[in-house]
């Protein structure tokens, strides 16, 4: 049983999770291998974006030599999903993200409804995916997908 103990901040609980990751020299790749959860899922956790089940947690303190207790407690919160960026972002690569959907959304929804019908992708029940591929040039590209129920 764990003493009482402080309120952790997001950032304190995202802090000492990417420092025991980094410890252990894994990946989220590595780590959502060895959890059974996919790579962006296990960021997500580590961001407050996502909802950590006790087998995620029990996972996660397994691999990384954490406190199961301690881990369950920092990760009991619901998540806060959006909250840790500010609009427009400033972060470069956040902000890439969302000029993407300014400059491409319309087309999205356009298409989307041409496809679907009326409605809106989930982003609950939704899952993503990131690849990284080399062309013949020897360029490195990003693939980027997305699966929502409609």
């Amino acid at each position: 049983m764990l003493p009482d103990l402080p309120k952790f901040t997001q950032t304190q609980i995202t802090t000492s999770l990417i420092h025991a990751k980094k410890e252990k020299n894994l990946s989220f790749e590595d780590l959502g291998k060895a959890i059974g959860r996919d790579e962006v899922a296990v960021a997500a956790i580590f961001y407050g974006q996502h909802h950590a089940t006790e087998e995620d947690v029990k996972g996660l303190a397994k691999v990384l030599g954490l406190n199961s207790e301690l881990l369950a407690y920092q990760l009991s919160e619901y998540p806060e999903r959006g909250s840790g960026v500010e609009m427009p972002p400033k972060e470069p690569l956040i902000y890439r993200l969302y000029e993407v959907v300014q400059n491409y959304g319309q087309a999205y929804k356009a298409v989307l409804n041409e496809k679907f019908g009326d409605g809106i992708m989930s982003a609950i029940a939704f899952s993503t995916k990131v690849d990284k591929e080399v062309d013949e040039q020897g360029n490195t590209w990003v693939n980027i997908s997305m699966r929502g129920k409609w």
